[in-house]
Protein backbone atom coordinates (compact mmCIF):
# COMPACT_ATOMS: atom_id res chain seq x y z
CA UNK A 1 0.00 0.00 0.00
CA UNK A 2 2.83 2.37 0.86
CA UNK A 3 4.48 1.71 -2.53
CA UNK A 4 1.22 2.38 -4.40
CA UNK A 5 0.68 5.62 -2.47
CA UNK A 6 4.21 6.80 -3.28
CA UNK A 7 3.68 6.07 -7.03
CA UNK A 8 0.43 8.06 -7.01
CA UNK A 9 2.19 11.02 -5.38
CA UNK A 10 5.04 10.86 -7.90
CA UNK A 11 2.53 11.54 -10.77
CA UNK A 12 2.63 10.16 -14.33
CA UNK A 13 5.90 9.09 -15.85
CA UNK A 14 7.30 11.77 -18.24
CA UNK A 15 8.56 10.63 -21.66
CA UNK A 16 11.20 12.79 -23.29
CA UNK A 17 10.93 12.95 -27.09
CA UNK A 18 13.98 14.00 -29.04
CA UNK A 19 12.91 16.58 -31.63
CA UNK A 20 14.81 16.54 -34.91
CA UNK A 21 15.07 20.05 -36.35
CA UNK A 22 13.17 20.46 -39.65
CA UNK A 23 15.27 20.96 -42.76
CA UNK A 24 14.74 24.27 -44.48
CA UNK A 25 13.41 23.76 -47.99
CA UNK A 26 14.67 26.50 -50.30
CA UNK A 27 11.81 28.57 -51.70
CA UNK A 28 11.59 29.23 -55.42
CA UNK A 29 9.89 32.43 -56.53
CA UNK A 30 7.68 32.14 -59.61
CA UNK A 31 9.18 35.40 -60.80
CA UNK A 32 12.60 33.72 -60.92
CA UNK A 33 11.71 30.62 -62.90
CA UNK A 34 13.75 30.06 -66.09
CA UNK A 35 12.31 31.24 -69.41
CA UNK A 36 11.85 27.68 -70.67
CA UNK A 37 9.79 26.70 -67.60
CA UNK A 38 7.63 29.83 -67.77
CA UNK A 39 6.99 29.34 -71.48
CA UNK A 40 5.78 25.82 -70.79
CA UNK A 41 3.43 27.07 -68.04
CA UNK A 42 2.15 30.00 -70.12
CA UNK A 43 1.11 27.62 -72.92
CA UNK A 44 -1.80 26.47 -70.75
CA UNK A 45 -3.17 29.98 -70.14
CA UNK A 46 -5.81 31.82 -72.13
CA UNK A 47 -5.12 35.16 -73.79
CA UNK A 48 -6.80 37.25 -71.08
CA UNK A 49 -4.64 35.53 -68.45
CA UNK A 50 -1.49 36.12 -70.49
CA UNK A 51 -2.27 39.83 -70.55
CA UNK A 52 -2.49 39.77 -66.76
CA UNK A 53 0.81 37.90 -66.55
CA UNK A 54 2.54 40.61 -68.59
CA UNK A 55 1.65 43.15 -65.91
CA UNK A 56 2.58 40.90 -62.97
CA UNK A 57 6.34 41.39 -63.00
CA UNK A 58 9.16 42.49 -65.27
CA UNK A 59 10.54 38.95 -65.69
CA UNK A 60 7.22 37.59 -66.95
CA UNK A 61 6.83 40.61 -69.22
CA UNK A 62 10.23 39.95 -70.78
CA UNK A 63 9.37 36.28 -71.36
CA UNK A 64 6.08 37.13 -73.08
CA UNK A 65 7.49 40.11 -74.96
CA UNK A 66 9.01 37.79 -77.58
CA UNK A 67 6.24 38.11 -80.16
CA UNK A 68 7.00 34.89 -82.01
CA UNK A 69 7.50 32.66 -78.98
CA UNK A 70 5.88 29.24 -78.74
CA UNK A 71 3.20 30.74 -76.46
CA UNK A 72 1.93 33.21 -79.07
CA UNK A 73 2.37 30.75 -81.91
CA UNK A 74 0.27 28.14 -80.11
CA UNK A 75 -2.50 30.64 -79.34
CA UNK A 76 -2.49 31.94 -82.91
CA UNK A 77 -2.85 28.44 -84.36
CA UNK A 78 -5.79 27.83 -82.01
CA UNK A 79 -7.53 31.19 -82.43
CA UNK A 80 -6.98 32.11 -86.06
CA UNK A 81 -8.59 30.12 -88.89
CA UNK A 82 -6.23 28.43 -91.31
CA UNK A 83 -7.67 30.44 -94.21
CA UNK A 84 -6.44 33.65 -92.53
CA UNK A 85 -3.00 32.28 -91.62
CA UNK A 86 -2.42 30.91 -95.12
CA UNK A 87 -3.53 34.13 -96.84
CA UNK A 88 -0.21 35.81 -97.69
CA UNK A 89 -1.95 39.10 -98.47
CA UNK A 90 -4.50 39.54 -95.67
CA UNK A 91 -2.11 39.55 -92.69
CA UNK A 92 1.02 40.58 -94.58
CA UNK A 93 1.60 43.63 -92.36
CA UNK A 94 1.25 41.70 -89.10
CA UNK A 95 4.55 39.87 -89.07
CA UNK A 96 4.52 38.13 -85.67
CA UNK A 97 2.03 35.70 -84.16
CA UNK A 98 1.33 38.12 -81.34
CA UNK A 99 0.57 40.88 -83.87
CA UNK A 100 -1.87 38.56 -85.67
CA UNK A 101 -3.65 37.82 -82.39
CA UNK A 102 -3.79 41.54 -81.63
CA UNK A 103 -5.33 42.14 -85.05
CA UNK A 104 -7.94 39.47 -84.37
CA UNK A 105 -8.91 41.17 -81.10
CA UNK A 106 -9.65 44.38 -83.06
CA UNK A 107 -11.28 42.80 -86.14
CA UNK A 108 -14.85 43.39 -87.37
CA UNK A 109 -17.46 42.62 -84.74
CA UNK A 110 -20.22 40.37 -86.12
CA UNK A 111 -22.35 41.29 -83.07
CA UNK A 112 -22.04 45.01 -83.80
CA UNK A 113 -23.20 45.08 -87.39
CA UNK A 114 -26.22 45.52 -89.64
CA UNK A 115 -28.12 42.26 -90.06
CA UNK A 116 -27.41 42.47 -93.80
CA UNK A 117 -23.67 41.98 -93.21
CA UNK A 118 -21.74 38.96 -92.07
CA UNK A 119 -18.08 38.35 -91.28
CA UNK A 120 -16.40 35.79 -93.50
CA UNK A 121 -14.67 32.70 -92.02
CA UNK A 122 -11.29 34.47 -92.14
CA UNK A 123 -12.71 36.76 -89.37
CA UNK A 124 -11.31 39.94 -90.96
CA UNK A 125 -13.58 40.51 -93.97
CA UNK A 126 -17.12 41.92 -93.93
CA UNK A 127 -19.50 40.74 -96.66
CA UNK A 128 -22.71 42.60 -97.48
CA UNK A 129 -25.71 40.63 -98.70
CA UNK A 130 -27.38 41.86 -101.92
CA UNK A 131 -30.29 43.67 -100.24
CA UNK A 132 -31.98 46.49 -102.16
CA UNK A 133 -32.59 49.95 -100.71
CA UNK A 134 -30.47 49.48 -97.60
CA UNK A 135 -27.31 50.99 -96.19
CA UNK A 136 -25.39 48.67 -93.87
CA UNK A 137 -22.48 49.31 -91.53
CA UNK A 138 -20.21 47.47 -89.11
CA UNK A 139 -17.87 48.44 -86.28
CA UNK A 140 -14.65 46.90 -85.02
CA UNK A 141 -14.56 44.91 -81.80
CA UNK A 142 -12.53 47.43 -79.81
CA UNK A 143 -12.79 51.15 -79.45
CA UNK A 144 -9.78 53.32 -78.63
CA UNK A 145 -9.59 56.47 -76.55
CA UNK A 146 -5.85 56.96 -76.02
CA UNK A 147 -2.71 56.45 -78.03
CA UNK A 148 -2.20 56.29 -81.80
CA UNK A 149 -3.65 53.32 -83.71
CA UNK A 150 -3.30 52.16 -87.32
CA UNK A 151 -5.75 50.06 -89.34
CA UNK A 152 -5.34 48.73 -92.86
CA UNK A 153 -8.60 48.81 -94.81
CA UNK A 154 -9.21 47.27 -98.24
CA UNK A 155 -12.48 47.65 -100.19
CA UNK A 156 -12.55 44.39 -102.14
CA UNK A 157 -15.76 44.77 -104.13
CA UNK A 158 -17.55 47.45 -106.19
CA UNK A 159 -18.08 50.74 -104.38
CA UNK A 160 -21.60 51.40 -105.60
CA UNK A 161 -23.01 54.86 -104.89
CA UNK A 162 -21.88 54.92 -101.24
CA UNK A 163 -18.71 53.43 -99.76
CA UNK A 164 -17.67 55.14 -96.54
CA UNK A 165 -14.76 54.41 -94.19
CA UNK A 166 -14.10 56.18 -90.91
CA UNK A 167 -14.78 56.09 -87.20
CA UNK A 168 -17.87 55.96 -85.03
CA UNK A 169 -18.87 55.93 -81.40
CA UNK A 170 -20.85 53.01 -80.02
CA UNK A 171 -24.02 55.09 -80.46
CA UNK A 172 -23.76 55.60 -84.21
CA UNK A 173 -26.41 53.88 -86.35
CA UNK A 174 -25.34 50.90 -88.48
CA UNK A 175 -28.41 50.52 -90.69
CA UNK A 176 -30.93 52.69 -92.47
CA UNK A 177 -33.25 52.37 -95.47
CA UNK A 178 -32.15 53.74 -98.82
CA UNK A 179 -28.66 54.47 -100.14
CA UNK A 180 -27.10 57.14 -97.95
CA UNK A 181 -23.72 57.98 -96.48
CA UNK A 182 -24.69 56.65 -93.07
CA UNK A 183 -21.21 57.00 -91.58
CA UNK A 184 -20.98 60.75 -91.04
CA UNK A 185 -24.73 61.36 -91.10
CA UNK A 186 -24.89 62.22 -87.38
CA UNK A 187 -22.73 63.64 -84.59
CA UNK A 188 -21.60 60.12 -83.60
CA UNK A 189 -19.62 59.29 -86.73
CA UNK A 190 -17.03 60.64 -89.17
CA UNK A 191 -16.67 59.24 -92.68
CA UNK A 192 -14.75 59.48 -95.95
CA UNK A 193 -16.93 58.54 -98.93
CA UNK A 194 -14.57 56.85 -101.37
CA UNK A 195 -17.04 57.35 -104.22
CA UNK A 196 -16.97 61.15 -104.38
CA UNK A 197 -13.98 61.91 -102.08
CA UNK A 198 -16.16 63.79 -99.59
CA UNK A 199 -15.63 64.07 -95.84
CA UNK A 200 -18.78 63.87 -93.74
CA UNK A 201 -19.76 64.54 -90.12
CA UNK A 202 -23.13 65.38 -88.59
CA UNK A 203 -24.68 65.34 -92.10
CA UNK A 204 -22.32 68.13 -93.19
CA UNK A 205 -19.90 68.08 -96.10
CA UNK A 206 -16.48 69.01 -94.67
CA UNK A 207 -14.59 69.21 -97.93
CA UNK A 208 -12.80 67.03 -100.43
CA UNK A 209 -10.31 64.36 -99.45
CA UNK A 210 -7.41 63.69 -100.03
CA UNK A 211 -6.61 67.33 -99.45
CA UNK A 212 -4.92 67.95 -102.79
CA UNK A 213 -6.03 69.52 -106.05
CA UNK A 214 -7.96 67.07 -108.23
CA UNK A 215 -7.64 64.19 -105.75
CA UNK A 216 -7.51 60.76 -107.41
CA UNK A 217 -10.42 58.38 -106.92
CA UNK A 218 -9.97 55.33 -104.73
CA UNK A 219 -9.27 52.17 -106.72
CA UNK A 220 -10.97 48.95 -105.60
CA UNK A 221 -8.57 46.64 -103.69
CA UNK A 222 -6.21 49.53 -102.94
CA UNK A 223 -4.91 49.28 -99.38
CA UNK A 224 -5.21 52.37 -97.22
CA UNK A 225 -4.17 52.96 -93.63
CA UNK A 226 -6.46 54.80 -91.27
CA UNK A 227 -4.71 56.40 -88.30
CA UNK A 228 -6.70 57.31 -85.19
CA UNK A 229 -4.62 59.67 -83.10
CA UNK A 230 -6.57 59.84 -79.85
CA UNK A 231 -3.96 62.03 -78.17
CA UNK A 232 -4.14 64.72 -80.88
CA UNK A 233 -7.86 63.97 -81.46
CA UNK A 234 -7.34 63.51 -85.20
CA UNK A 235 -7.97 60.95 -87.93
CA UNK A 236 -5.97 60.75 -91.14
CA UNK A 237 -5.25 58.28 -93.93
CA UNK A 238 -2.20 57.00 -95.81
CA UNK A 239 -1.68 54.88 -98.88
CA UNK A 240 -0.30 51.58 -97.61
CA UNK A 241 1.92 50.88 -100.62
CA UNK A 242 3.84 54.15 -100.39
CA UNK A 243 2.99 55.45 -96.87
CA UNK A 244 1.86 58.63 -98.63
CA UNK A 245 0.19 61.00 -96.16
CA UNK A 246 -3.21 62.12 -97.51
CA UNK A 247 -3.76 64.94 -95.03
CA UNK A 248 -5.77 65.34 -91.84
CA UNK A 249 -9.31 64.11 -92.43
CA UNK A 250 -10.92 64.97 -89.08
CA UNK A 251 -9.77 66.95 -86.05
CA UNK A 252 -11.16 68.07 -82.69
CA UNK A 253 -12.60 64.61 -82.06
CA UNK A 254 -14.36 64.12 -78.72
CA UNK A 255 -12.58 62.27 -75.86
CA UNK A 256 -14.64 59.10 -76.23
CA UNK A 257 -14.01 55.58 -77.49
CA UNK A 258 -13.87 55.54 -81.26
CA UNK A 259 -14.33 52.40 -83.35
CA UNK A 260 -13.20 51.79 -86.93
CA UNK A 261 -16.31 51.52 -89.09
CA UNK A 262 -17.55 51.29 -92.68
CA UNK A 263 -20.91 51.41 -94.43
CA UNK A 264 -21.78 49.97 -97.83
CA UNK A 265 -24.72 49.68 -100.22
CA UNK A 266 -23.47 47.43 -103.03
CA UNK A 267 -24.54 43.78 -102.89
CA UNK A 268 -21.80 41.20 -102.27
CA UNK A 269 -19.17 43.87 -101.71
CA UNK A 270 -16.50 43.03 -99.14
CA UNK A 271 -14.27 45.12 -96.87
CA UNK A 272 -11.28 43.78 -94.96
CA UNK A 273 -9.84 45.51 -91.92
CA UNK A 274 -6.62 44.54 -90.11
CA UNK A 275 -5.43 46.30 -86.97
CA UNK A 276 -1.71 47.07 -87.33
CA UNK A 277 -1.13 48.16 -83.75
CA UNK A 278 0.24 51.43 -82.38
CA UNK A 279 1.17 53.63 -85.32
CA UNK A 280 4.78 54.59 -85.92
CA UNK A 281 5.08 58.33 -86.09
CA UNK A 282 7.34 59.46 -88.88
Amino acid sequence: MAEEESKDKAGPTQVHVHKTPLRKVPTVSASRLPHSVLLHVFKFLQLRDLRSCMTACRHWFNVLNHEDSSVWRGNALLSLPQCALSDTSLLAETKSYKAKLRALAHAWNPKDSSKHNYVRPNLFTMHRHPVAQSTDGIRGKKGVSSGVHAYEITWEGPLGTVAVVGVATKHAALHCPGYVALLGSDDQSWGWNLVDNSLLHNAEHLGVYPRVNNPPKYQVEERIRMIIDCDAKKVYFERSATSEFLGIAFSCLPPVKLFPAVCAVYGNTEVSMVYLGPATMG
